[in-house]
């Protein structure tokens, strides 16, 4: 390929790729001499015999005493070139006097060579009688800063007190690299650059590797012209400038400062946890050197900004994890009591939502799922089984190309937590499209152009507001909130198959015990049937037959009942038009020939018409009633009201309240310590489930309360049916 071809094929890994870190040539207000471990000067800036007065000769060994007669300045060339030797040369800095002029010396190793920085002083000594207590008082400040946002805000307008610049703006950079003006203080006649954004593009990657390497750059002054370093016969390889306070900049970086108008910049690096995290840049628009010393202290204010930043972030996501821990910690101890795992995230969706950030999330098992927010059912269970195909328990995506095609709501994101693999249960949390106006510091793409290195990639030339509407996205969930959702799924997955394997276990034991029941009323109905041959009191075997009869009725009711609510298919319902009134009045009388014991307190209007099913009415006050009769004291109290809209059975028996821990599963099947009562020990607590069922499948509610010594329950349906049978899937 020709060198015409080559420089045609401009892209951005071009730029990405420009050694910047050897550049060849430093900035012209300093010099720079660079020795071997012998002493021997092997590199030096075309500028540095004139600049420093110095007669000089690169292979020559040039002792310390030779450049200076300060003593420290001495002592820090002399055991930085010792230290060569040894494998060590710290870095050190001091003032010195050469030539007439004052210097900051800086000197540091730099691969095997010790690299000797003269910079010229820019700013009047005496500002710097002052500089010590402004320092300390800025550090005071930003130490009591207890948000990110605050913070920052005080940082820029520390530094540009400090510095002098005309702009000092506070970035943040995103997970994507690009990063935001979140901060900025300026002069009066500058426009704001606040709240703008610019591409990760703007800072390639060999440069942020810079930036966090060597976290202070300073250019003097943006029109510069470089000056060559000179180096000796057997010097081959370049000089590694990486931690260089000279060290010529990228001529694409001066183009893109020309661009703004800018004279002179200083970057200082905030690296948090070894990443670049955000960056102080401070722009004038005329030439301006800020002295070593003052840019080490700012320097010193950035590595503090960069502890503030990690202790602020920790002490939030310390907080977030405590408030997930305890919210992970209620969850599976519901499962534990008993409630279905469904049943409990779909309860506590609000709390999840907040912790995970998620605007939405549903529960899929079995083939269905259980909405909170603005979410399609269809759209849900084509993701779940999108999910399930894949092998991974914990799924992250946050693009919408990743995500079925949906109409409506527009989510991009979504977490999966898959907490029962063989049903296909999954926890989905949902993020909406970050659908974001995105205030550009100038458009965000670069040009091949002929800038003044020919034709090449060239910076934006324009930084006014250019304005971009980004779609198809959702922000990521950060590396703390994926921790505390893998958490989270362990706790849901161990509470939810600890549940499962004691529901096999109770429903065992409901085989059993419906096997028992079901010999009770057969044992007595035979007992009866040999009476009858016998002719003996029929009256009154005619009342243990029905009872008997009534009883086998009930339960296997109840079994058909359950049998389909589990399989999904919903309760069957016929309904008509019928009397509450007459119905329930029928039920009581039929209550005290059965059960002479039981004192029935009722209060009945004459009539309550209403449209539903009159048959799982009946069934619903029967289980009512016998659930007051094993808990209560002889005495239970029936109440029947009507609205224009509503009909409302409440029946109640002086009991003390249910224990507290158990009142949200008292609705659900199998639950634990169901059995404990002693009046009832063959009790599985299936009736109140179905109860629940049936109220919902008529479009109604049931509730429990206890006050002034009294456990009531309350049924409220709609007078005309509000639903058909099939609209429900009984859960």
């Amino acid at each position: 390929m020709s060198e015409k071809q080559e420089q045609q094929q401009v892209t951005l890994d071009n730029c990405a790729r420009e050694p910047i870190h050897i550049p060849g040539s430093i900035q012209p207000h300093g010099a720079l001499l660079a020795f071997d471990r012998l002493g021997r000067l092997v590199c030096m800036s075309a500028n540095a015999a004139e600049m420093l007065g110095l007669p000089l000769a690169l292979g020559r060994v040039l002792r310390p005493e030779e450049i200076s007669r300060e003593p420290e300045a001495q002592r820090i060339i002399g055991q930085a070139v010792a230290g060569l030797g040894s494998g060590e040369a710290m870095p050190e800095a001091c003032e010195l006097s050469l030539n007439g002029q004052r210097f900051d010396l800086v000197v540091h190793a730099s691969q095997s060579l010790c690299l000797c920085e003269f910079e010229q002083r820019g700013i009047e000594a005496d500002r710097l009688s002052s500089f010590a207590l402004l320092a300390y008082r800025s550090m005071d400040k930003l130490k009591r800063q207890t948000s990110i946002d605050r913070l920052l805000e005080v940082a820029v307008a520390e530094v540009r007190a400090m510095s002098g610049f005309d702009r000092v703006m506070a970035y943040r950079f995103r997970h994507d690299d690009s990063g935001d003006v979140v901060a900025e203080a300026l002069h009066e006649d500058l426009e704001p650059y606040l709240g703008r954004r610019y591409p990760a593009s703007d800072i390639p990657a060999q440069a942020r590797r810079l930036y966090v390497l060597n976290t202070l750059r300073a250019i003097a002054n943006v029109a510069y012209r470089p000056v060559p370093l000179l180096a000796d016969v057997g010097q081959t390889e370049p000089v590694d400038l990486s931690h260089s306070v000279l060290r010529s900049v990228s001529p694409i970086h001066i183009e893109y400062l020309s661009n703004m108008g800018v004279g002179a910049s200083m970057s200082v690096s905030i690296v948090v946890g070894g990443r670049l995290w955000g960056m102080l840049a401070c722009h004038h628009m005329k030439p301006l050197l800020v002295p070593y010393s003052i840019r080490m202290a700012m320097d010193v204010m950035a590595q503090l900004i960069a502890a503030s930043v990690q202790s602020i972030t920790a002490r939030e996501q310390e907080a977030a994890m405590g408030r997930a821990a305890l919210l992970r910690t209620d969850i599976a101890a519901q499962i534990a009591q008993g409630h279905e795992a469904a049943d409990v995230l779909i309860r506590e969706a609000a709390a999840l939502s907040a912790s995970l950030e998620a605007d939405a999330l549903f529960v899929g098992i079995d083939g269905r799922v259980r909405c909170y927010g603005s979410i399609d059912e269809r759209w849900a269970a084509a993701l779940v089984a999108q999910l399930q195909a894949g092998p991974d328990s914990l799924v992250h995506l946050n693009r919408v190309e990743d995500l079925p095609a949906t109409r409506g709501e527009r989510h991009c994101g979504a977490l999966g937590l898959r907490f029962d693999e063989p049903r296909a249960g999954w926890l989905v949390l949902l993020r909406r499209e970050q659908i974001e106006t995105i205030r550009w510091g100038g458009k965000p793409e670069k040009e091949i152009a002929h800038g003044p290195l020919g034709p090449r990639l060239t910076p934006r030339g324009s930084f006014a507001e250019w304005k971009e509407t980004v779609r198809g996205t959702a922000i990521p969930w950060a590396a703390h909130q994926l921790e505390s959702a893998s958490l989270l799924l362990d706790a849901v997955s161990r509470a939810h198959a600890g549940r499962v394997l004691e529901v096999d276990r109770l429903r065992s034991q409901l085989w059993a015990v419906l096997g028992h029941d079901l010999r009770d009323p057969l044992n007595t109905l035979s007992v009866a049937s040999y009476a009858l041959d016998q002719q003996k009191s029929p009256t009154r075997l005619n009342a243990i037959i029905r009872n008997s009869t009534n009883r086998m009725a009930r339960l296997l009711r109840d079994l058909q009942d359950i049998t389909r609510i589990q399989n999904g298919l919903g309760l069957a319902m016929d309904t008509e038009e019928t009397d509450l009134a007459a119905l329930l009045t029928q039920l009581l009388n039929e209550q005290r020939l059965t059960y002479p014991d039981v004192r029935l307190e009722a209060t009945i209007p004459p009539a309550l018409p209403a449209r539903l099913d009159p048959m799982r009415f009946l069934q619903v006050a029967t289980n009512l009633l016998s659930n007051a009769r094993h808990h209560g004291q002889g005495l239970v109290t029936i109440e029947l009201t009507g609205t224009d809209e509503h009909a409302r059975l409440r029946v109640g028996n002086p009991a003390e309240p249910i224990a507290e821990e158990l009142v949200a599963g008292l609705f659900d099947p199998f639950k634990r310590r169901s059995m404990e009562n002693s009046r009832n020990p063959g009790s599985m607590g299936l009736g109140l489930y179905i109860v629940h069922q049936i109220a919902k499948a008529q479009g109604g509610s049931i509730t429990y309360d206890a006050r002034d010594g009294m456990v009531l329950f309350e049924l409220q349906v709609p007078l005309i049916q509000v639903s058909t049978p099939d609209e429900h899937d009984g859960n």
